[in-house]
């Protein structure tokens, strides 16, 4: 089955689908292919959209055969509406693991590109392998697949199968049975080198997703080192949720009111759907989306006798107050810190902090919860972008 091809034909595009044009194209290949495949009834608009593809935690990715999409494959974050997948399978086990978590969904590759030995799947899956671990600060992927394909993704790429049995009627499929499994990227890289680190080229699966750098990926353009990419803006909202698949319609009131406590600008208030009586919901008891989510290096300079006085770290989240900070040992609760924080190449902000909370995950991996004594003008430059910003393009083009 392993044909990698290490220098994919230059005709190929592989990006983040962010115009009209592209989302289109990517949502009718998939209708076309879960169509086809039995997971889903033909919509009449051609296209399957679901309420996931609606939020910003979720990135779309696409391969384009000299212009005309031909592959896609979508990545969901954990957000207000969990994972499509939670819904027959127990995630428990590895939400209790540090990292974050995302869904690998939506995959579909047009009938024309099927028997190519591999030319749009697997460049398609390097993109979302290499994407996960640089962009979207991803450590474990799940995923729910069909039993006959689980194969490929077990005995190629690593995944490894839930607790839970299969399950034999999956409703975000149609009722088609579905396997649960699971992939810890940062543990994935040694075993691909021991299974396929001596192979040949082309079959070295290792070399290809680890090593090697396809020059057909086009990456996003970023001022700040945010971990998604948001592309749906109010028309593109209305367009495919309003207008081609009404999906919007079929929400129930508690998932309206969490569209609404992530979309909270002003330009989305026209295209959201309203609660029973027309009323604009309120936000109090709603699980809230963390908006700035970021993937930051820094260092941390401690005065406190007997802590280690210069500290790596990752800001993982950010406020105009206060951020969430990744680092290796912990920190007890009052401490306080220089920080450096380099929000992206040319941004770098100087902060005084204290830590206020600290949750650990096996001695592995330390959050810490900090607020700020002192914040720069970097900073809140970085934060206003965040906050104005209504798709990624707005965010990195301040």
């Amino acid at each position: 089955m392993v044909d990698c091809d290490p220098s994919p034909d230059p005709r190929l595009l592989l990006k983040v689908a962010e115009t009209q044009d592209e989302l289109e194209a990517c949502f009718q290949i998939l209708h076309d292919a879960y169509v086809a495949a039995g997971f889903m009834q033909p919509h009449p608009s051609g296209l399957r959209a679901t309420i996931y593809h609606a939020l910003p935690t979720t990135t779309t990715l696409c391969a384009k055969w000299e212009g005309r999409v031909v592959g896609t494959l979508s990545m969901i974050r954990d957000g207000v509406f969990g994972f499509p997948m939670q819904q027959a399978f127990d995630l428990s086990a590895v939400r209790a693991l540090p990292g974050q978590i995302a869904e690998i969904s939506a995959l579909a590759v047009h009938p024309e590109f099927r028997q190519t030995g591999g030319a749009v799947l697997f460049p398609l899956m390097k993109f979302m392998h290499e994407y996960c671990v640089r962009y979207f600060d991803t450590r474990h992927l799940v995923i729910a697949v069909n039993p006959n394909r689980f194969p490929m993704y077990e005995a190629l790429l690593m995944f490894k199968r839930l607790a839970s049995q299969e399950v034999d009627a999956y409703d975000f499929a149609n009722g088609a049975p579905a396997v649960g499994a699971t992939l810890d990227l940062r543990t994935a890289k040694e075993q691909m080198r021991r299974a396929y680190g001596t192979q040949p080229g082309r079959r070295n699966l290792y070399d290809y997703f680890v090593v090697r750098d396809l020059p057909n990926i086009q990456w996003p353009k970023r001022r700040y080192r945010t971990t998604n990419d948001a592309v749906m803006s109010p028309a593109l909202l209305d367009h495919f949720f309003n207008q081609r698949t009404q999906a919007f319609q079929g929400l129930d009131e508690r998932q309206k009111a969490l569209l609404w406590s992530i979309y909270e600008q002003a330009e989305y208030r026209q295209v959201l759907p309203m609660l029973a009586g027309g009323e604009v919901p309120t936000m109090q008891g709603l699980r809230r989306h963390a908006r700035h989510s970021v993937l930051c290096p820094a260092s941390l300079h401690v005065a406190d006798a007997g802590v280690e006085p210069q500290l790596a770290a990752h800001v993982v989240e950010l406020s105009l107050n206060g951020c969430q900070l990744r680092v290796a040992h912990p920190l007890p609760s009052g401490t306080e810190a220089d920080a450096t924080v380099n929000l992206g190449e040319q941004d770098t902000s100087r902060l005084r902090l204290s830590v206020v909370r600290h949750v650990s995950f096996d001695g592995e991996c330390h959050v810490l919860g900090c607020r700020f004594r002192a914040v720069d003008d970097a900073w809140r430059r970085c934060v206003a972008a965040l906050e104005s910003g209504l798709t990624a393009a707005d965010v990195h083009a301040s």
